[in-house]
């Protein structure tokens, strides 16, 4: 007889760089992605949801190699006879599909298209610590306008849609600069080549990390960093390198002093003097919309992707601080970023639209709110309506039907009913506050057990009656006042 072989059954694990999220989790991160389109919606933002899959012409060849059209994207290729059917990927963003959906429908949007989208996105990158392949964007754009009052615009919606989700002012700053000063400033530098280009746009974005003469160094020989290794500078002259350091400390406490100073930074270029103009319309458009420098600044330290963006870029910092793993304070950083961009619909139309729009990381939010102190998981579970006779199922559904009518969450329990202990020890992983009973007894006089779950969790912890004897945790109520009493025993617990 042939010898039965094994089941080779799967694993039950999470893929790596991914995870799943439960209750609470999902119901906070619900109730933020309603606020911010509440905010949205407000400024005239229209919803669009697009569908999860692109085709990878659509999303961009952004990092080709030799099996798959995309690196860094979860891509396949749809099967086809002739082996060359298309390739599909998952998005990685919510704005290329954005250039996708305007580009082919344009006829039949309205000009401006104003358009906000949400959901997960997907990155085929190496995961790490809080860093996920599956994340949540919340994603707002103006496409079809060349207006810096749109730019202006979806940062004054960014900080008030920080502050109604519960960042409150002076824990936040959105910064913006221009990517046509830096353009300004690397034409005064009198660099043509594109890989040193390149470079210098890297240093600058290590302004924060190394400080002015950590970035002189990198421009010019280069440097030992805090490891002892020695990192290869760009080999520029000092000549060249003082437009770099005029631009990157021209940060003034007013606004009218750092323009002065970009100004200074940009010398002759036509180019950069654009870019010092749009921020200084930005400026006067926020301040008079009541927004000052403390909640949105010009700061010529934020580089974000500069060689996507054409125009404006701006970023919003969380500023209080948390610690990290190593117990160090620091600044909790980045959630939210954009800016215009000007040539990414050009790729399906070859025509130059204008678009200018902002991307919040949902998950660092609900994480910097955890780390704050201002969001707390609402673990708390239903009602539990228990069952002693379940023949008598249809009126223990009455009751629930009845409890969930009047708003309060609530169910009957559908386990095996045999076990009146194996019922409450239910309720208790549930977290659940109360739990009703209705035995044969409750249902000859016409009324209810209810069992204060919530009290009786904190007389096992006390171990002592004498503090709670005027307040037992279970007691009886007439059928009739159900929802009257169970209403008034959960405002008390929320107390």
């Amino acid at each position: 007889m042939a010898k039965k072989q094994k089941i080779q059954r799967p694993t039950a694990q999470t893929p790596k760089g991914f995870r799943d999220y439960f209750g609470a989790e999902v119901d906070q991160r619900t109730d933020m992605l309603r606020i911010i389109a509440g905010v949205y919606h407000r400024y005239g933002f229209e919803a669009l949801e697009t569908a999860a899959v692109e085709t990878v012409d659509a999303l961009g060849k952004f990092l080709p190699d030799v099996d798959r059209p995309n690196e860094g994207v979860f891509a396949w290729q749809e099967e086809d006879e002739n082996d060359d059917g298309d390739w599909l990927a998952l998005r990685y963003d919510l704005t290329a599909p954005l250039a996708r959906v305007f580009a082919q429908h344009r006829n039949d949007l309205p000009l401006p298209y104003r358009r906000f989208a949400m959901g997960p996105v997907w990155r085929n990158e190496k995961p790490g610590p809080g860093r996920f392949r599956q994340f949540y964007q919340c994603d707002a754009d103006t496409v079809g306008s060349s207006s810096v009052a749109a730019d202006a615009e979806i940062c004054a919606m960014l900080a008030d849609t920080l502050e109604a989700v519960g960042i409150e002012r002076g824990d936040y700053v959105v910064r913006i600069n221009n990517r046509k000063v830096l353009n300004g400033v690397l034409e005064v530098m009198g660099l043509s080549d594109n890989d040193q280009r390149a470079n210098v746009l890297r240093t600058i974005d290590k302004f924060d990390k190394v400080g002015e003469s950590g970035v002189r160094e990198l421009l010019g020989k280069g440097r030992l960093d805090a490891s002892g290794a020695y990192i290869n500078g760009v080999g520029l002259s000092g000549e060249q390198i003082e437009p770099v350091v005029a631009f990157l400390t021209s940060k003034m406490k007013d606004t009218t002093g750092t323009l002065k100073n970009l100004r200074a930074a940009i010398g002759e270029s036509t180019i950069g003097a654009a870019g010092v103009d749009e921020l200084e319309t930005m400026a006067n458009l926020l301040a008079a919309g009541g927004y000052d420098a403390r909640r949105i600044v010009i700061d010529p330290s934020v580089v974000r992707g500069l060689g996507y963006y054409t125009g404006p870029v701006f970023e919003a910092e969380l500023t209080f601080e948390i610690k990290d793993e190593k117990g160090r304070l620091r600044s909790f950083g980045s959630v939210a970023g954009g800016g215009r961009y000007d040539d990414l619909v050009k790729r399906f139309t070859g025509q130059e639209v204008s678009a200018t729009g902002v991307s919040i990381g949902v998950d660092r939010l609900l994480a910097a709110l955890h780390m704050k102190g201002r969001l707390t998981l609402d673990t708390s579970g239903p009602v539990v309506v228990t069952v002693m006779d379940r023949e008598r199922m249809a009126d223990y559904q009455e009751i629930v039907s009845e409890l969930r009518q009047a708003g309060i969450r609530s169910e009957v329990y559908l386990g095996n009913p045999k076990s009146f202990g194996n019922q409450l020890k239910y309720a208790d992983q549930r977290n659940s506050p109360i739990a009703i009973i209705q035995g044969g007894d409750e249902l000859s006089s016409g009324t209810l057990q209810i069992k204060d779950l919530i009290l009786g969790a904190k007389i096992a912890e006390t171990a002592t009656l004498e503090q709670w004897k005027d307040r037992p945790s279970q007691f009886e109520i007439p059928r009739a006042d159900l929802v009257v009493r169970i209403k008034a025993l959960l405002e008390e617990q929320a107390k």
